[in-house]
Order: C-alpha cells, then structure tokens, then sequence
C-alpha cells in the first residue's frame, strides 16, 4: 500500500509539472524590469534555495519570515538562522532571523538582510580607467512579523518590512506588507499555504533632478516611481514515505509575480536518520533557471540543535550560485 501510495504521488508531481510547464502563458514576460526592490526576490535559506524556493508550506527555521510569516508559529522551537548567499558578480546577500515562542500569544520574529558588493570606482569619459573616487550600492530590509496558530490545523502571520536601496547618494525608501497563511489538512501530513509578499506603494528615490527640456534649458523633474515587487504564491508539501531510518518529503508551489510571467517550482528532501538530507528542485518557465541541489547536516547539541545547509543554484548565462545556511533552534 505505502509503496503504490508513493509511486502515485510520485506520478501526480511530475505529471503537474510537465502538465504545468506546457499551460504556463508566457504573459507577463512583458513586464519583466517594472520593479524596484528586486534583490527581495532573491531566495533565501539553503533548504529553501535547495528545494527551487518551493518553500512556503515547509516551516524548518526563522528563512520561513521571508517566505510565509504564517510558518513562524509552525517552527519548532526558537530559531535564530543566518545565511550567506554568495551571487554572480561579486555580489554578496547576507540574511539573518529570530523567531521566538510566546505560548498562546503567539510567536514574533524579526529579520534582516543586505545585498552589496565592493565599493565601485567612479568612471567617466575623460577618466574611463576611473578618477580615483569609489561609490557604493547597496540593498538593505528589515521585518517585524507576527504569526499565531487559530486552531491547531490553522495559522496566519503578518511581517511590516522596511526597504532600502542606496546607490552613491542616492537613496529610496519603502514600506512593504508580507501576509500569509499555513493549513495542514489532516491527511497524513499534507499541508498547504498561501502568502502574500511585498505589498506597498510604489517607491521612488529622494531629491530631484535637472535635465534638458526643447529648448534646451535646464528643468527641475522628479524621479520616476516603481512598483514593489509584489508576489502571490500558492503551494503544498507532504511526506510520502517516512520510517525510522528514511523521509521523503515533496514540495509544489505557484509562483504569480506582477513583473514576470506566472511560473511553478517543485522540490523534494529526502533524509536519513533525521540527521543528513539530500535536497532538489526545479523550476518551471523560467528563463534563467532551471535545476537546484543541496544538502544539510542536524548536530543535536542539548539543548541546542545546529542544522548547516548548503544549495547550489545555477544560471544559464550568469553562472552558479552558493548558500550556506547555520540554523540554531533551541
């Protein structure tokens, strides 16, 4: 019986995958570029980045702030994670999240990250090798998030983040909303979630500006604004095989971003003897992207427990990406 139950859903995941890779409209693809903030696209946690972001309904560690504020109150335990993110180009993202149990009243959680790189030099046409002068970029986030659990089946959450971009002195400044729910359906393990992520007003960067106009004097013109990166996501996970020795756990999520067509990812974490996973994922109708794998390591330390992950992510043209996550839970 749990060796037919495994291949069906087995069956039903790839089927849904190829099934969704050949309906996806390419709608959207047209808004790609319409967005500021984009670095808070970036997906965080090895697991998760493992898994190809399909990381909503799966609650391991305080990376569920950025995906479900829901997960926070599904987590076991306090969790303090940090994670780096080493990007193409010399460019680095470093995350770091708590979240701590208050009984019924809930759990809280904050959240930080930062998008940089070495400090550029400045160039110009009389100077192209550079004038001796650097500038900096930089992209930055911190949350506040509140999650409770309704019923023992049921929980919601909420996360206020605060959004900064700096490029030289020129600085934008946003607030965003993440909402999100988590349900686990009774049905063995299966359990499914919802969020919202980066809801807010457009942002546009402080100060003004002077440009030619017809007539060739000089004008005063403000910034042009941007929408957030909003993204609706819609997934499901479930054990499919689970004994002393050996778990299975599946993954598919929806992903409806506003400045990019709709797209789907699925991941899968097998585990042996709850300690070593082994950790995969693809993503469906992207253009960059396609597989991920990665790894992760329990040290039970009492009374403390220590996870190090790992995820490998590649890009067609941009090349490969490392995470390495440390999570402690206590």
């Amino acid at each position: 019986m749990k060796k037919t139950f495994l291949l069906l859903t087995v069956y039903f995941i790839f089927t849904g995958s190829l099934l969704a890779q050949n309906l996806f409209p390419l709608l959207g693809g047209q808004r790609v570029g319409t967005s500021v903030a984009t670095f808070l696209k970036i997906d965080i946690g090895a697991e998760a980045t493992a898994m190809a972001g399909s990381y909503i309904a799966i609650a391991n560690d305080a990376t569920t702030l950025y995906w479900n504020p829901a997960g926070a109150d599904q987590v076991d335990g306090n969790s303090f994670t940090i994670s780096h993110i080493e990007w193409p180009v010399d460019i680095q993202y470093d995350y770091a999240g708590f979240i701590y149990h208050f009984g019924d009243l809930g759990s809280f959680g904050i959240s930080l990250g930062m998008l940089h790189m070495p400090d550029m030099e400045v160039t110009t046409e009389y100077h192209p090798t550079g004038t001796g002068a650097y500038f900096r970029y930089y992209d930055s986030f911190a949350a506040l998030t509140y999650s409770k659990k309704l019923t023992d089946q049921f929980s919601f959450g909420t996360s206020i983040k605060f959004v900064e971009e700096g490029l030289d002195d020129l600085k934008m400044r946003g607030v965003m909303v993440d909402l999100g729910t988590f349900y686990w359906t009774g049905f063995r393990d299966l359990r499914f979630a919802v969020s919202l992520s980066n809801f807010g007003p457009d942002m546009k960067p402080d100060g003004s500006y002077y440009a030619d106009n017809t007539e060739g004097t000089q004008i005063k013109k403000e910034y042009e604004s941007f929408s957030p990166p909003t993204i609706f996501r819609v997934g499901a996970a479930m054990g499919i095989f689970n004994t002393d020795e050996y778990d299975i756990t599946t993954s598919f999520q929806i992903n409806h971003p506003v400045d990019n067509a709709e797209n789907a990812v699925a991941g899968l974490d097998f585990g042996y003897m709850k300690h070593l996973h082994l950790r995969a994922g693809y993503r469906i109708n992207y253009d960059e992207e396609n597989f991920t794998f990665g790894a992760g390591f329990l040290i039970p330390v009492k009374p403390v427990s220590i996870n190090l992950g790992y995820a490998y992510k590649s890009f067609l043209n941009l090349g490969a990406t490392h995470q390495f996550t440390l999570d402690f839970k206590f």
